[in-house]
């Protein structure tokens, strides 16, 4: 089956800012907005953008800023409050309220947009992140994010430092793929997000990252409304079951799925699976109840 065409938007923020995101299926849809994790980009989500335009969602698969095609802030300064102003720009822009799918930094993104603005999305799926996270587990990935700041030789060296982050998958046989995450400079191959992110501002007095911060998240989490859904790699060193629990505890409404033998990029390691826990929540807790919305509008 020849999947859908990606249309590309750029959204405009008002720190100046510009967003670059896909876009698949029909505006006449019930939108979704997929953000990705730290350092990663918005063809993360490119197979679960396209089967959920197929299945009769709008989606847009957002560049974060700093990461992709977006832009990257002049003063390089990259916070919670930055990130969720962005996710706001993008409701903005579309003009209704979607669903927000967050991995990691594009969760935490999204929740602290709705902990300011409570009514902003008509759902919220959170994917192995939450206000509690493993501390072993982050600091592996800013390692990793770290080892690799001074560039590649070669997509093949890329591929080596993949693998050895991620030796549960198996070495990709074309390396040009790896293009797409990617910018070249002199010859050389760099991540394709700006170094400025790693080094954000701590708060030394009590020692909170700036875009994990538990104190503002949770608060953000005790605030939600909306139908909410916690995805757990089931092999993850950075989101562990008691972390999910506690998530769990301030959120009762929310619901929650463990994707057994993926790990910490849960939609990468098993899309299969993702794609079908994530079409079942939206067509239960979302669709359901904007078909229900319409009904009591008509006999009204």
């Amino acid at each position: 089956m020849v999947k859908p065409e990606a249309t590309t938007l750029r959204i405009p923020t008002d720190g100046g800012v510009e967003l670059v995101a896909d876009t698949y299926g029909s505006k006449e849809d019930p939108p979704v907005v997929l953000l990705h994790g730290g350092g990663q980009t918005r063809h993360s989500w490119r197979s679960t953008a396209s089967d959920l335009s197929e299945a009769g969602w709008y989606t847009l698969a957002v560049d974060l800023r700093g990461h992709g095609e977006s832009g990257w802030s002049p003063d390089g300064r990259y916070g919670l409050d930055r990130f969720a102003g962005d996710v706001v720009r993008v409701v903005d822009f579309l003009g209704r309220a979607p669903v927000l799918v967050g991995a990691s930094l594009g969760g935490n993104s999204s929740l602290s947009a709705l902990g300011h603005h409570p009514e902003l999305a008509l759902g919220l799926v959170l994917v192995d992140v939450s206000p509690f996270l493993q501390p072993k587990g982050t600091a592996r990935i800013r390692d990793f994010m770290h080892s690799g700041l001074d560039g590649f030789d070669s997509l093949e060296e890329v591929a080596d430092a993949v693998s050895a982050y991620v030796p549960h998958r198996p070495r990709p046989r074309n390396v040009e793929g790896l293009r797409k995450n990617l910018r070249q400079v002199d010859g050389r191959f760099y991540w394709h997000w700006d170094p400025a992110f790693l080094h954000g501002p701590v708060d030394q007095a009590v020692q909170r990252d700036p875009v994990t911060d538990p104190v503002q998240l949770g608060g953000a989490a005790m605030s939600l409304r909306v139908p909410t859904l916690l995805v757990r790699g089931g092999e993850s060193d950075v989101l562990s079951v008691a972390d999910s629990k506690r998530f769990l505890e301030l959120v009762p409404h929310a619901e929650f799925a463990d994707v057994k033998g993926a790990h910490h990029m849960v939609a990468g390691d098993d899309n299969a699976v993702f794609d079908r826990v994530l079409g079942d929540f939206l067509e239960r807790r979302v669709r359901s109840r904007l078909d229900l919305y319409r009904q009591a509008a008509v006999q009204a």
